[in-house]
């Protein structure tokens, strides 16, 4: 195995927790990129499973264990980083179906994200117009799609 390696590609993985007609999304602020909801989730550490980084993440990050279900989408995301001049991150990020506890209100957890302000449940009928980051979730979170995994390619 190779020592050192810094990889060009980066794994994250993703929590989607739908219940009682909302999702479960984090609110980060920035002044580079203004508000906008994201994903619980995070990066996969070395010898890490994904669902491991993925329990791992939401503990940090919504302050509670979540049970992780089915993989239900993999995409390519190049994400935007605050560096100068600008460059990009390439990720691939699995999502997978979660559940939080029956008693979990949304809190955030004791390691939040350096830019996350909040975590809240959002109804779905709002996903049309929410400020989602990537802006592809849109199209992988509505009814029609989150049914089926499948490998979505680059999302922008």
């Amino acid at each position: 195995m190779k020592e050192n390696l810094t990889p060009t590609i980066r794994n994250c993985a993703r929590a989607v927790i739908v219940r009682d007609g909302a999702i479960l999304l984090l609110c980060k602020q920035s002044p580079s990129y203004g508000t906008r909801y994201a994903l619980p989730g995070g990066a996969q550490e070395e010898y890490e499973t994904l669902q491991a980084a993925l329990v791992r993440e939401c503990h940090e990050e919504i302050g509670t264990t979540v049970t992780v279900c089915d993989l239900i989408h993999v995409a390519d995301f190049f994400k935007p980083r605050s560096t100068d001049p600008e460059t990009k991150r390439h990720t691939v990020e699995f999502l997978f179906t979660c559940v939080v506890p029956d008693d979990y209100a949304p809190t955030n957890g004791p390691a939040p994200d350096k830019n996350q302000k909040d975590v809240f449940w959002l109804p779905l009928d709002e996903l049309e117009t929410a400020p989602l980051s990537p802006e592809g979730l849109r199209r992988v979170l509505s009814a029609s799609v989150r049914q089926h995994p499948f490998y979505l390619g680059r999302i922008t």
